[in-house]
């Protein structure tokens, strides 16, 4: 029986390329989206042929859910159940950039509230009701291969102030605090929680910035010159999948180039 994760925002970028990552390593995925069916079922097939050409037999099942929303959040943890009946890994990766960069001083309380219901309140109750449903497994003896895992991908924004998108900036914080706190309340079960922090990766949500990146990369803004990749971020996940780090928990892995390093 192939393991199995939860993957949220996994139709596109960081997301697609996590599952891709999986799908490789031999876990069966479900993969939530919340309005592209059309980018969802292409992330599907990709991750299936991934899994063939890596030699693996995997299922992969889609499912619409905004995690922003109470029942949204049940009827995904629902959807894997009637699927699959277990979950080995829950990867919170969805999120959202503000709709408008506003300048801290001109922001709107709007754009703030979506982007916490979103990128925060949404990861924090999702993981809430994820980890109960572990907590119950574990004590019922259902992981006799491997305890299972949460990973949440924040940013570098979780500690770079960017002060035309502080909303952002404060979600990601949130998620980092939020990892802590889960680590903390989990270990008891051997559950173990881990945060990805992504650097500047290339994907469709960094795309209108590209240009202004490209010159910051190659001026040394990151040791390692390039940009990231949703690959780069899937692979950490699939350490981390694959228990490379058992003597590990509420442990931030940087993907970022190098982008943290303090440098004179």
């Amino acid at each position: 029986m192939n393991p199995v994760a939860l993957v949220t925002g996994a139709s596109r970028g960081i997301g697609r390329g996590i599952a891709i990552e999986l799908a490789a390593s031999g876990y069966d995925l479900v993969i939530n989206f919340t309005a592209n069916e059309q980018a969802a079922t292409q992330a599907k097939v990709f991750s299936i042929a991934t899994a063939h050409k890596a030699g693996r037999e995997i299922r992969v099942e889609t499912c619409r859910a905004d995690i922003s929303h109470a029942e949204d959040r049940q009827a995904l943890v629902a959807c894997v159940r009637e699927r699959f009946g277990r979950i080995d890994l829950l990867v919170n990766n969805a999120g959202i950039a503000p709709k408008v960069r506003a300048d801290l001083l001109e922001a709107s309380e709007e754009s703030f509230d979506h982007l916490i219901a979103v990128n925060l309140k949404g990861p924090y109750f999702l993981t809430q009701a994820v980890a109960r449903w572990m907590i119950d497994a574990v004590q019922e003896g259902q992981y006799p291969e491997g305890l299972p895992k949460i990973v949440t991908v924040s940013s570098i924004s979780a500690y770079t102030a960017s002060i035309n998108r502080g909303d952002y900036c404060v979600s990601k914080a949130g998620l980092s605090m939020m990892t802590q706190l889960f680590a903390a309340r989990l270990a008891e079960y051997g559950i173990r929680v881990y945060e990805i922090r992504p650097g500047i990766i290339s994907t469709d949500m960094t795309g209108p910035v590209k240009a202004k990146y490209d010159k910051l990369i190659g001026d040394g803004l990151t040791p390692i010159k390039r940009w990231g990749e949703p690959a780069d971020i899937g692979k950490a996940v699939v350490a981390i999948a694959a228990n490379f780090f058992p003597f590990s928990t509420g442990e931030v892995i940087n993907v970022d180039g190098g982008f943290h390093l303090r440098r004179l």
